[in-house]
């Protein structure tokens, strides 16, 4: 197995790092009840996926 001949400096594996960071969850509002929901899924506070509900929920009861 070939092994690194020298050590990598700590800029150079800095840059290579610079990536590996996490990005925050893009949200969306709820058209019905303006609550932060994932795009492309139910609201979870009212039931709702495009102006129809899907899910049963307390609040809706």
């Amino acid at each position: 197995m070939p092994n690194p001949k020298r050590r990598h400096s700590k800029q150079r594996t800095a840059k290579r790092r610079s990536h590996d960071f996490l990005t925050p969850t893009g949200l969306s509002e709820c058209p019905n009840c303006h609550e932060r929901k994932l795009p492309h899924r139910a609201c979870r506070k009212c039931g709702t996926y495009k102006g129809r509900g899907v899910l049963v929920t307390k609040e809706a009861n």
